[in-house]
């Protein structure tokens, strides 16, 4: 009697009843010579933790392949749709042959269901993860509702996604490896300038800042730039007040302001206490 796979609860939630009819068993155990199986090109995830493989690999050793790899018949090889962590941990562990579940898709649907599962799995780092949503848009055509219906995920979740792809590429390539997390990403998409976005970054990791601490920098940085724009604005004002400014300073020894609009405006003398307005009255000879 053929052994039969179960698809795993990511995938087997994805596909329709009807294309599980699509499901050809190869041999009756359905294990498949590793050797045959080739990486899918389409594959979202990019980057493979070679110590959890390691981990994995031991693991394989003294249990075997538990959950099947979900492959595709290409000529004499089969293509990976989901699985491909299995099958490098299968390699090392020095595994001769996977079980496997073989599925006659088109390559728009592998494209979808190695895009969906990944996703599902919560296998893909942030920026694999928010690549995945960009290409499902564009390959299928998708709005965001649309794939948030799709994924079971709120918009707002793959639009904060979407947007870790503005961030500098440098920057991206710390949330690829997991030196910064998302929540930092994130917060970095506030500076417009990607050098200092770079820059800050480093300071988290140097530094070993949460996300709250980097916040705190980010409100500071903004701060500042605020204080420079006044000071940027009050070097255009009319030479002129200016001038007069300072004269009306030296007359009445406190702070002066002047506010001026369209040759329209208002004078205001500070003072700090009923002596200080008389005296300033005085010198008005009110």
């Amino acid at each position: 009697m053929s052994k039969k796979f179960g698809l795993g609860k990511g995938l087997g939630a994805l596909i329709p009843e009807e294309q599980e009819e699509k499901i050809i068993e190869k041999n009756e155990s359905n294990l498949i010579s590793i050797n045959l199986i080739k990486p899918n090109n389409e594959q979202p995830r990019t980057y493979f933790d070679e110590q959890k493989i390691l981990e994995l690999s031991e693991s394989i050793k003294e249990y075997g392949v538990i959950q099947p790899l979900i492959l595709k018949k290409e000529k004499s090889n089969y293509i990976i749709i989901a699985g491909e962590r299995r099958w490098r941990a299968a390699k090392k562990a020095g595994v001769k042959e996977v079980p496997a579940v073989i599925m006659d898709l088109s390559d728009k649907e592998v494209l979808e269901v190695s895009l969906i599962e990944n996703i599902q799995r919560q296998d893909l780092n942030p920026i694999e993860e928010a690549i995945a949503y960009e290409k499902l848009l564009r390959e299928f055509e998708l709005t965001q509702e649309e794939l948030s219906k799709k994924l079971g995920k709120s918009r707002v979740v793959i639009t904060n996604s979407l947007r870790l792809l503005k961030l500098d590429d440098r920057v991206k390539d710390y949330l690829i490896d997991g030196v910064i997390s998302e929540g930092h990403g994130r917060i970095l998409l506030s500076i417009g300038d990607k050098n200092l976005q770079y820059t800050i970054a480093q300071r988290v990791i140097d530094e070993d800042l949460s996300v709250r601490a980097l916040e705190g920098i980010i409100k500071n940085i903004r701060e500042n730039k605020n204080k420079d724009d006044n000071n940027e604005k009050s070097k255009k004002i009319n030479p002129y007040y200016v001038d007069v400014k300072e004269k009306l300073q030296q007359k009445f020894d406190t702070k002066i302001n002047i506010n001026s609009k369209r040759n329209k405006g208002k004078i205001e003398i500070e003072y700090y206490s009923e002596e200080d307005l008389q005296r300033i009255l005085d010198i008005l000879q009110v």
